[in-house]
């Protein structure tokens, strides 16, 4: 029976674009950018390297064109996204989607040779164009798109480069994605054979039967170890033709290009790896300390996400809004009422259906100015922080509404920021609620489990992925070394503290096999701790502090991130004492860890 509440579980699509994938205002929608599309590239056809300073006027012009187009394209693919998400079998959706793909790509490449074009401007006409008050607030987007043009090969090769990624190279990432979704996994649980999904199997284990955990664990080792070479073989494809542009590119530093594209030096990237490498034993100690109360002298894989203690305190949805409402309200007034903009328009998608995805997400609609959330609430404490952390990645869209087309877009470092705040917040009110010692473990090993992923998990990847890549340049690595690779990167990440790592984790980690860039990795733990120190910072200031952090959320597009930190934070994020100041914050909820349960 479903729960009876003031706020809806359900999202309203209809005020973005009546009758769904059948709205023949959304296909005048995707006309309409066709059609700008279509003159954005005639225009190029006719714009030449700007010779005059007077001409910065016309570059003005074509990238605010190019800012409209993106994100008319951005409000398009998110309703795209959430029809498929309601609705996975809807016959018109892919189609639409097939039309959007195809203006993405146009849009990519258009983009491109205005970069090209822009990378002939004579180096003092271009400091004086961008001097122009036509061109300033532009004046980082450009200077990136100068050195991304840089990178790229002339026009043709890199349009020749373009139409041989979608067979090729994101034709790999795709088929990972085809081939972890045609695995079965058979399990028996509760004396009953089930077959499960990969997504199904590894949502086991914070089962809060240890046996089942171990079964999940182990019957997809066996699958893992059985497809290895399948695996292995799509890795090395995609990485090789990675490799291959980079080297047409002159890329020497596999970094290079993540770097760029999440605006950081690689002296911040090392200051960030070894502050983290420093602080290691803290969390060992709590892997430890949970390990023991399992039983165990060294933690088990399959029990790191087991829950600390069994807590069977329901949460109703009404309940949750409240609470997140009433400590919103407590950070700050723009952000109390935009959250409660969201429930009352009905923007939130949270109704527990069978066969419904668990993956929760935020949509942003920057033409209607609005976000749609999609996820599946079930009554759990987990269940409120997820609601609160699509609330921050919504709070981010809405803070960039009065900027520029071209000025919203930020790195992969800064996107998790808003969310990592929103739901610290309600972390630390839901801790401080909690009335009994039960309640109170099972909140910090939450927050533990975060750190633990962002200092060790995430670190391990990138140790894996930086040195897969090292030995790909001479050739192909064999899932073998893949597997020693692995657990070398497990060994050092974790320092030490698994006693059955998984050694396949190079399989299941979907993050190597995504086509967009590489290191999908570093910016989570960036972001993680980069969002600790603004949170340290808004508790001493309280309210106040909310107009400062709305400027740093409206510069995130147009700054490097350095600049960025430094600006409103006045931090230098190449430093050490940066990211350890953060993570100071972290082990401060070992030490309680430890106390509570000693």
């Amino acid at each position: 029976m479903k729960e009876e509440t003031k706020y809806s579980h359900n999202w309203n699509l209809d005020n973005l674009y009546p009758d769904g994938s059948d709205s023949s205002q959304f296909r005048d929608h995707i006309k309409h950018i066709e059609i700008k599309m279509c003159n954005l590239e005639d225009e190029l056809n006719h714009f030449n390297t700007p010779q005059e300073i007077s001409e910065s006027s016309k570059v003005a012009d074509i990238i605010d064109t190019i800012g409209y187009i993106r994100i008319n394209l951005s409000q398009a693919n998110s309703y795209i996204t959430c029809l498929l998400a309601q609705n996975p079998k809807d016959q018109n959706a892919p189609t639409l989607k097939g039309k959007t793909s195809s203006i993405n790509a146009r849009f990519e490449a258009t983009l491109k040779k205005l970069q090209k074009i822009l990378l002939r401007t004579d180096h003092q006409l271009w400091e004086d164009i961008l001097d122009t008050p036509d061109l300033h607030s532009y004046n980082f987007i450009l200077n990136e798109w100068r050195k991304k043009a840089d990178m790229h090969l002339p026009h043709d090769e890199e349009s020749l480069v373009a139409d041989l990624m979608v067979d090729g190279y994101h034709a790999w990432g795709e088929f990972y994605h085809s081939l972890i979704g045609s695995i079965k996994v058979n399990i028996q649980i509760d004396g009953e054979r089930k077959e499960l999904s990969v997504g199904q199997a590894i949502n086991l284990r914070s089962h809060p039967d240890e046996e089942v955990r171990k079964k999940s664990f182990y019957a997809l080792e066996e699958i893992w170890k059985e497809k290895e070479e399948q695996f292995a073989k799509i890795l090395n494809h995609i990485a090789g033709f990675r490799l291959q542009v980079y080297k047409k590119r002159r890329l020497e530093n596999i970094l290079e290009e993540p770097l760029i594209e999440n605006r950081i030096k690689e002296e911040t990237l090392n200051a960030m790896w070894r502050a983290v490498s420093k602080s290691k034993q803290p969390f060992n100690k709590y892997l430890n300390q949970k390990a023991n109360m399992n039983g165990h002298a060294k933690m088990k894989l399959y029990n790191f996400w087991s829950p600390i203690k069994n807590t069977d305190r329901k949460i109703k949805y009404e309940e949750a809004v409240n609470f997140i409402l009433k400590h919103f309200s407590q950070f700050g007034t723009e952000l109390e009422s935009f959250t409660r903009e969201a429930f009352d328009q009905e923007w939130i998608e949270a109704e527990d259906l069978p066969n419904k995805s668990m993956a929760a997400f935020c949509a942003s609609f920057p033409m209607s100015g609005e976000s749609r959330i999609f996820m599946t609430y079930g009554n759990r404490i987990t269940n409120v922080l997820t609601l609160a952390h699509e609330l921050g990645h919504a709070f981010h869209n809405h803070a960039m509404k009065p900027i520029k087309g071209i000025n919203r877009q930020y790195s992969m470092c800064i996107a998790e920021t808003a969310s990592t705040f929103a739901e610290m917040i309600i972390l630390d009110a839901a801790f401080a609620k909690a009335e009994s010692t039960e309640e109170k473990l099972f909140l910090l090993d939450e927050k533990l489990k975060r750190s633990v992923m962002n200092f060790m998990n995430i670190h391990s990847r990138f140790l894996f992925e930086e040195r897969f890549y090292e030995e790909r340049k001479s050739g192909i690595v064999p899932s073998s070394r893949l597997n020693e690779l692995m657990q070398e990167a497990i060994d050092e990440g974790y320092d030490g503290s698994f006693d059955n790592a998984s050694i396949h984790s190079w399989v299941w980690t979907p993050h190597y096999y995504i086509t967009k860039s590489p290191f999908y990795n570093f910016p989570y733990t960036f972001g993680y701790i980069f969002t600790l120190s603004i949170y340290a910072r808004a508790k001493e200031k309280g309210k106040e502090f909310e107009k400062d952090y709305l400027a740093l959320l409206r510069d995130s597009g147009s700054m490097s991130t350095e600049d960025l930190v430094m600006k409103h934070l006045g931090e230098d994020i190449t430093s050490e004492a940066f990211w350890q100041k953060g993570i100071e914050l972290c082990v401060r909820d070992v030490e309680e860890f430890i106390t509570l349960t000693s």
